[in-house]
Order: structure tokens, then sequence, then C-alpha cells
């Protein structure tokens, strides 16, 4: 195989990775899976969610972010991320960025929220692992619906 070959299996391969740690933030997230939220992660990150929940640093500041922040403000949520572009500026270092509409219901609330944002990332391959160093959360928009409440389906 030749070096070029190689490099574009390892570029097609990488880019699966991403998606994936992309797919396993909104999966962790809204499963309420923080053993997997946290495996995104390198240990040294930076979430910058901004206004009004603040930036978190380091596997303390996403535990924090976590457990003392949003999980405590939704009771539920489902994130749909679209439109990933993801760019290698090295074979371990690539910028990504996506779109998404998160619907959720507030625990102090019985209205649906909907927020629609653009995330903004960096990833790093450390020891042929990638995960994300970086994701800065531009909201565009975070909207009640008053009136409109989540249910679980009823059970026949």
């Amino acid at each position: 195989m030749t070096d070029e070959i190689a490099a574009k299996i390892d570029r097609l391969e990488s880019r699966g990775l991403i998606e994936d740690l992309v797919s396993n933030y909104c999966h962790g997230f809204d499963k309420r899976d923080y053993a997997r939220f946290l495996s995104i992660w390198w240990d040294d990150c930076v979430w910058k969610i901004g206004p009004p929940f603040g930036d978190f640093s380091g596997h303390d500041g996403i535990h924090q972010a976590i457990h003392e922040v949003l999980w405590p403000a939704w009771e539920q949520s489902q994130h749909v991320t679209s439109n990933l572009v993801v760019e290698f500026s090295s074979p371990d270092a690539a910028t990504g960025i996506c779109d998404v509409d998160c619907m959720g219901l507030l625990t102090d609330n019985t209205d649906a929220t909907f927020v629609g944002a653009t995330y903004r990332d960096r990833f790093e391959r450390r020891g042929g692992v990638w995960k994300m160093v970086e994701r800065e959360v531009v909201i565009h928009h975070f909207n009640g619906f008053p009136g409109t409440r989540l249910t679980k389906p009823e059970a026949d």
C-alpha cells in the first residue's frame, strides 16, 4: 500500500471516529449516560456553552456542567445534529462545525423548549485515540413553547 492510500484510509477512519464523538455527545447527554458523555472529552478540554450557562474546563468542569447546571435544568432532551463538516489541519488534529436542534422539557416548567445552535469543535488524536478538545456552542435561539407539553406515549 502506498503512503498516499494509507493516508486516505486513515482520514476516512478518522472522520468516522469524529462523527461518533459528535453522536455520542448527543446520546450521552440525552440518555443521561455520563460515562459515554465524558468519554468524548480529553481531560484538558474546554466546553464553551456561553450565556446563560457559562464555560467549563477539564473533566471537573464537564462534571459540574452536567450534574449541577444542565441535567438539573432539563427533565428530558433530544439533540439532533446535522450538517457536520470536518476539516483536518494535520493527521492528528481536526475542526468540525455542525448545527443542532434540541427539544426538551425544563424541570421547573411544564412547557417544551427548543434550542437551535451551531457547534464549533476542535478534535485531537492522542495515542491513537480521537477525542474532543473544545466545543463552542453558539446559540441562535432558545424558545419556549407555552402550552406545549412533552409526554411519553401511553402503553396499549
